[in-house]
C-alpha cells in the first residue's frame, strides 16, 4: 500500500492493476525522485486522448512486451504524466480523472478545480 496522498489529501488509492500502471508498475500513481515525467494523474484513457498522445510522440497503444507494456485501449486506467494531461486539457482532449488515485504532486502542475471538472469519482 502506498503512503502517498491523493489530490484530496487522503491516502492514495490504486489506479489500476490490470494493466499494471504507475512509474513503478505497482498499480499506484506514486511519484519519486527518478520519475522526471511525474506520472501522477490516474486517468481512464479515451480513444481521443490516445490519438493525441501518439501525435505528441508517446504511443500508448502499441504493446511493448520488452518493457512489460501491454498497450492501452479506451477505458483502461493509466498513470499519465501531469504535463501531458494538462496539454490534452488545453485542447479539450483530457481523459477523465480518478481523483482518489491521482497523486497530490499533480497539484504542482494542474489546479484541483481543473481535475474536479474531469473527475470520475466523487468530489469532496
Amino acid at each position: 500500500m502506498s503512503r502517498d496522498l491523493n489530490v484530496l489529501g487522503e491516502p492514495l488509492t490504486p489506479c489500476c492493476h490490470s494493466p499494471k500502471t504507475g512509474f513503478y508498475r505497482d498499480g499506484f500513481c506514486r511519484v519519486g525522485p527518478d520519475d522526471v515525467g511525474i506520472h501522477s494523474v490516474c486517468a481512464m484513457v479515451t480513444e481521443e486522448f490516445l490519438a493525441f498522445s501518439k501525435a505528441q510522440g508517446n504511443d500508448l497503444v502499441t504493446p511493448r512486451p520488452e518493457f512489460g507494456f501491454p498497450g492501452l485501449k479506451p477505458g483502461d486506467r493509466w498513470c499519465l504524466c501531469a504535463h501531458r494531461w494538462a496539454e490534452a486539457a488545453q485542447v479539450g482532449l483530457a481523459p477523465p480523472v480518478v481523483l482518489s488515485g491521482t497523486n497530490e504532486r499533480t497539484l504542482e502542475i494542474i489546479p484541483l478545480v481543473k481535475l474536479q471538472q474531469h473527475a470520475l469519482d466523487a468530489v469532496h
